[in-house]
């Protein structure tokens, strides 16, 4: 293996949206993240209905003609 090609590796943490943070390794310093295993809905049995930015509203306007 060649010397001083290969990135530093440190002992991160890994933030989520909701709170949690995992201690690992890698080469970056902090990392965020918008969802993790604790709460996506695939691991926690819940559904979650995140609406960014009323795409929700903005389709059922969209398709409220259908409706009637």
């Amino acid at each position: 293996m060649k010397n001083n090609i290969h990135p530093e590796y440190n002992d991160t943490t890994i933030k989520c949206a909701c709170g949690n943070a995992l201690e690992v390794g890698s080469t970056k310093k902090d990392i965020r993240v918008e969802i993790c295993s604790k709460c996506h809905p695939f691991f926690t049995g819940k559904q979650k209905l995140i609406d960014t930015a009323g795409r929700i509203e903005r389709f059922k306007r969209k398709y409220a003609k259908f409706q009637k």
